[in-house]
Order: structure tokens, then sequence, then C-alpha cells
């Protein structure tokens, strides 16, 4: 399967669009009336402020104290860049902010503090105390990051933690654990050599020797060879407390009949005649990033029975400090934690050492597009794995509460587990699942409107992120140009650009639509104009001869003009059973909607066609389908012809013995909320709707735009339904990211 690649254009416009950053601010009370007002600041707010004077702890109840994190830096060490400055950092550390909230539901902000003082930012940072649950410190270089962390869990708290120390700690002692299980091997016996004594290499000899690693057998390395007793070239008080006696002293040496090898170094500082001087089934953690201190492929070129883990995504077990520091978090904040101690890490790292060895669900290997099973190629679990959220932080916790860590133990853990297991957003797995199953599909998509920029950075984004070959229909001159004016002239090369001048298929196409079109009162000439000139049918022509598995059209004409000409080539209208489904995102739901785009005015039976069409659409996507049809009355209240439809369209259903749940007439409210489906006991919806069938094409459209202005969702659609092949028609406010979810539904053949 292809690798994906990010061009810097991609990622600064990912950057400022919709708008620049990648987070905002959003209330959770209403600001709507005097009354709120009162309530949230004068004089309602005095109340809370003066119970907290009373009683600080009562922080946690009445603010957003207890979910809140910071993630500081001052930019002296951005990934593998070096002292960008603390405003250079602010990207990096607004990403970690989202990741927080992605991966644990834990709000985030970013500070960037512009101070290189250990004092002046331990003193900042003291000071903002009150403020939050827990600091996250981030690319600080060593060795003033062991200063700052060390003097600041002192002086405050709340848990203070050095992700770049820790998070890499935690993950890599997960992966070890599993990696000496393999091989037969306990970690009071091992002889581990470390490479890079920076913050994250110190942190990781640090954590294992905490749990059962023997000092004697720890050999730790740097730039300028072993660290052994009596060095004192390049040496400090946290290198020192890792100098063990011994005459070895280069990597080299060593290696010998080393049984583990941790490198948080630099690329090839590993090679592979080091690599054959190592004990039997050796393991091997290179975390270089980006690029490791050995390949996987050279490292078993020479030794078959290696255990390799990686910094990167693209090769197996990914050392990724995303598995380590929400979760971390997630349980200090839910037990008020004073501080995240090493049981605490120890325990997030067993946890997850016994996760990789259960058997993987089903929508994880989705998303990766592979089987996995734990071995030697899966001894880490993935970053989707939606059982981290509900297994990491109650083992944190449980090991808080057990070292007297918690200001508020948790009395029922079952409930917190099942509370967890709610946080999870349903429609990143959603997401990750299609955009995996277009990567094992490989489709050649067309992107029928080469002369509009959107499309074109919606194709290279195509074809770089792996998914397939793109091709774009236009003139080559006019793709050349446009790309060239937003910053992608490399992809000219990439891109292979079709139209009716450099096909040799246009005279099978003109005759295909003449057949189609003879008796619809179009002569020769008007298909030879429609075949030649039209780009829409030109693309559709092109989709029903095979050569392009899907079609992506609609960003510069409206949606109807676009229908109007695909029909010309395949049957899509309301009278071919077509239907366009529309899907909401809305804070973790996804609600489809139908029909959006073919049928202006359905009756009962065409309904129920497309309720069977949002059904399988649904399914597709791994939604177990609930349909509701929705009106303005309940059950037949108030009484209405114009509801009566909808009414009628459950019985069809029932005739036809569908096989999912379908429940109507009904309100929007009763449709999608459990308490008000509570006042209908005999309806057969078994919880909220996930898709709506609407009474007309026009009120389908108001609810999805209403939706997407006022209530701020993520639209995906119409997704076209029924039509036999893969055509998606975006809508023209598209942007290049929503042109490319588009080409991935049509990858996926939802149709």
């Amino acid at each position: 399967m292809p690798k994906a690649k990010i061009s810097r254009e991609e990622a600064l416009a990912f950057h400022i669009e919709p708008t620049p950053g990648k987070w905002e601010v959003q209330a959770t009370v209403p600001m709507t009336t005097q009354r709120d007002l009162s309530l949230a600041y004068s004089p309602g707010v005095a109340v809370p402020c003066e119970e907290i004077a009373e009683n600080p702890e009562t922080a946690y109840d009445y603010t957003n104290k207890g979910n809140l994190v910071a993630v500081i830096s001052n930019g002296t060490a951005v990934l593998g860049l070096g002292n960008l400055g603390a405003l250079g950092s602010k990207p990096v550390m607004e990403g970690k902010s989202v990741l927080f909230k992605r991966f644990a539901d834990v709000n985030s902000i970013d500070i960037e503090l512009d101070t290189e003082d250990p004092d002046e930012f331990c003193r900042a940072v003291r000071l903002m105390g009150p403020t939050f649950g827990g600091i996250n410190l981030e690319d600080i270089k060593a060795p003033e990051c062991f200063i700052i962390e060390q003097r600041l869990k002192e002086e405050m708290n709340i848990p203070v933690f050095h992700d770049d120390q820790h998070g890499t700690a935690v993950i890599c002692a997960a992966g070890l654990i599993n990696a000496l299980h393999l091989s037969g091997k306990k970690i009071e016996d091992v002889k581990i050599v470390l490479n890079g004594a920076g913050a994250a290499g110190i942190a990781c000899i640090e954590l294992l020797k905490s749990m059962g690693a023997r000092h004697e057998n720890c050999v730790v390395c740097d730039t300028k060879g072993v660290i052994y007793q009596g060095r004192t070239e390049g040496m400090n008080q946290w290198k020192s407390a890792h100098a063990i006696q011994t005459d070895l002293r280069t990597l080299d040496e060593a290696m010998k009949g080393a049984d583990v090898f941790l490198g948080v170094s630099v690329k090839g500082a590993l090679t592979q005649e080091m690599l054959t001087e190592m004990a039997e089934n050796p393991v091997i953690f290179a975390m270089a990033n980006p690029d490791p201190e050995i390949t996987p492929e050279d490292a078993h070129e020479v030794r078959a029975d290696a255990i390799v883990a990686t910094g990167r995504s693209d090769y197996p077990n990914q050392v990724n400090n995303v598995l380590g520091f929400p979760y971390l978090f997630r349980g200090a904040l839910d037990i008020h934690a004073r501080a995240i101690n090493d049981e605490m890490k120890i325990a997030c790292a067993n946890a997850l050492a016994q996760l990789a060895r259960e058997d993987v669900p089903d929508e994880v290997a989705m998303a990766y597009g592979k089987s996995l099973s734990f071995g030697r190629d899966y001894i880490i679990p993935t970053p989707f794995d939606p059982r981290l959220i509900h297994r990491i932080p109650p083992a944190v916790a449980r090991a808080g509460m057990d070292t007297g860590a918690a200001r508020r133990p948790i009395v029922d853990m079952d409930a917190y587990e099942l509370s967890l297991k709610s946080r999870m957003d349903p429609t990143a797995s959603i997401l990750r699942g299609m955009n995996a199953r277009a990567r094992a599909a490989q489709s050649r998509m067309i992107f029928a409107e080469g002369d509009d920029p959107r499309v074109l950075r919606a194709a290279v984004m195509y074809q770089r992120s792996g998914f397939g070959k793109a091709l774009v229909v236009g003139r080559p001159d006019e793709v050349k140009e446009k790309l060239d004016s937003v910053g992608l002239s490399d992809a000219t090369r990439e891109l292979e650009v079709v139209n009716a001048a450099n096909t040799t298929h246009l005279e099978s196409y003109k005759e295909f639509l003449y057949e189609r079109l003879q008796r619809k009162g179009f002569d020769e000439k008007d298909v030879h104009r429609l075949a030649a000139r039209d780009r829409h049918v030109f693309s559709a022509l092109m989709l029903a001869h095979g050569h392009g598995d899907g079609l992506v059209t609609g960003a510069t004409r409206k949606s109807a003009h676009v229908l109007d000409r695909i029909n010309h080539v395949f049957d899509a209208d309301a009278h071919s059973g077509t239907a366009g489904i529309t899907a909401l995102l809305h804070k973790g739901r996804i609600v489809l909607i139908g029909d959006t785009l073919v049928h202006e005015w359905p009756e009962p039976e065409d309904l129920a066609d497309i309720a069977e069409r949002a059904a399988g659409v649904a399914r597709h996507i791994g939604l177990e389908p609930r349909v509701a049809f929705v009106s303005f009355s309940t059950f037949g209240y108030p009484v209405s012809e114009r509801a009566e439809k909808m009414h009628q369209a459950p019985r069809v259903l029932e005739a036809r013995g569908v096989d999912f749940e379908f429940e109507g007439e009904m309100t929007v409210d009763v449709a999608l909320n459990a308490q008000a489906q509570a006042g209908y006991p005999f309806q057969r919806l078994t919880g909220p709707a996930n898709i709506l069938i609407v009474p007309a094409r026009h009120s389908a459209s108001i609810s999805v735009k209403l939706m997407q202005e006022m209530g701020e969702a993520s639209v995906i659609g119409p997704i076209l339904a029924g039509i036999g092949k893969p055509i998606q028609i975006c809508s023209t406010g598209s942007t290049a990211n929503d042109i490319l979810n588009m080409a991935v539904l049509a990858s996926n053949d939802l149709g």
C-alpha cells in the first residue's frame, strides 16, 4: 500500500482553513438572557467564589479545573527542529492540545513562555497553578527540562509531566514488557544499552530500573561514548546517576551480548555489525525521529530473530506518545491527583502491554487495513484502538489511589469505566475506516473539474495520501497554470490529465451516448458537443466505460445541473431509485438525512426506497441503521394530510420485510432524543435514530443547511446512492478537504 506524503502547501493550508490554528473556545452554559449573564457572572458568580475560598477542593466542582491541562513550552527543543523559540513552538503545542481532546476528552490550552531562564519559567508556571488540573511540559531542551520539571513537582500540588521524557518512557516500557515476554526473558536479567542520554533517554532508563532492571546491567551511551564511573567529559548530575563501573567505552563495545537496544539518538547510530553481536532474540527500539537508528528492514536482514520498534507510523510497533499522555492525565484528573508518580506510569505501561495481547477489535483492523494480532510485529497497541480510553485511565487511577496521590478516589470503578466509554467520538473511527478502505481499494478517481484550484488540490491530496490514482479532466496547460497558482508546481508531473482531445475513446463514448439519447431529442451533433465539451458528461462516460473507478464532481456547478448531465450517461433520477444521502457530523454523532438531491416530492414507496438506500450507506460506514420518518406530527397527532405519506411509508417497509429498525411518523426531537422516545413506549426504535427520512427535498436541504450554519455541523455528501457506480456530487462551496472526503466516499463505493 503506498505511503502517504504531506506537502508543505498542504500542511500550511490545514493550519489556516477554515480558521487559523487548531482549536477554539466554546461556552458550556447558555449565555443568551439577562438571567444567564447574572448567573454566569455578577452577581451569581459570587456564590461559587465564596465556596471555593472557604474550601479550595470545591474548585473541581464549580470550575473546569478538574478537566483542564496546560501544554507549556519555551520552544527550545521543538520536535527535531531545535530551538525555534516560544512563538515557533505554538503550532506543536496547539496540536498537543487537540490530541488531549481527541483521545481522552481532556480540555487543554497551549501556553508558550518567552524565556530560556528556568527560574523565570518555573515562576510563571507556578503562578498559573490555580487555573489547571495538570501541567504538560513539552519541547524543552535538556538539562533545563530536568531542572524545571523537578522544581515544579516540588512546588505545585497538581500533576506536572514532561511528556518528552515520561511519555516516551511509558510507551517504551509497555513495548519492552511484551518484547521480553515473547523472547522468554526477564527484565532483571537482560543487558540493556541506551544510546542517547537526553530527556527521553534518561526517563526511559529510570522507569525501566524502577520496574526491575538492574543498574549494573544498564549501559548508557551519549555522543562521547559509554557513561562510566569516573568519566568527566560531557557529564551532568542526571547522566552521573546512571554511570556504571565498566571497561566499556564505545557503543560498539557495549552492544556485544546486549539483549535490548534503546535508541533515542540519531539516524544510523546502530549498525548491522553491532546487531550481529547482540544476544539471541534481540530487542531493538530505534526511536529516533524522523529516521530511526536502524530501519526494520536493515535489522531483519542480519537478525531475523530481532523484535524491532520505531517511532514511525509506517513501520510495525510504533512507540507513540499519544498512547500515554492523554490517558495518564485522564486517570490523574479523574482522581484529582496531586502528581503522576512512577506507580501510575508503570500501571499505564502494564495496561498497554496487556491490551496488546488481547484480540484486536474489527474496527482497528479496518482502520489499518490489515489484521493485527499479538506477536513480534504487534507488541504495542495502535493509537486508534477504541479500548484505550476505558482501559488505561482506570489502571492509572487505581495506582494513584493505592499510592495516596488521589484527592478524591473513585468509588464505583465499573461506573467510571462506563463513563469513559461514552467519551469516545464514534465519528472518528468511522472516518478512519473509510480512509483505510479507500487506501486498500486504490481506486482511479476521476476529478471532473480540473480548472478549479480546489479540485486540483484535492486530487493532489488524494494521490499523495495513498488513496489511489487521480485522473483530472481538463486542459494540460490550464491545469499546470492552476497548480502553479496554488504552489503545487511539483504536482504537474504526478497527475494524469485527461480530456476529449487526448483520449482514444471519444468515438466509443459518442456511440454509447447516442444510443442512450437518440430517442430523447438529441442528434449526433448534440451528442458530440456533450461528449467532447461537457466535462461532467465526459467524466461520466469515462466511468461508464471502466476508464476510472469513481467520479467526483459538482464543485463548480449546482448539483441539479450536474445530476442532469450525469443522467445522460446513467439512470440517476427519481424513477431509477437513486437517492442523495447527506451525513451530518455533530458533537460525536452521525445522522444521515435523505433525500437531499433527487426526489422533489417523494411518495410513500419512494420514501421507503430512500430509507433502504440510506440504510445501505449507514451499514457501509459502520452504523447499524435506525430509521425515523420525520414530520411535524408524531404518530398521527396533529392530523394532517401533509403528514399522511410519512405515516404510510413505514407500512411499506413492513410489507417489504426489511432487516433494519424503522419507525414513524414522528417529530425530530422524538427521533433523536431517548427521553422523548420514552414517552412512546410502543415505538420500535431501540435508541435515537441515526437516519432521518424527510418529506421532501426542500425540507432535507433546509435541515442540512440549518445544522451546518447554526449548529456548525460537518456535512459529508450528498452521497449519491443507487446508480450502481460510485459518483459523488460536491457542493459549490466545498473546500479542497471536502472534495477529498467525497473522493474517499466514492472510493468506498457507498452507492
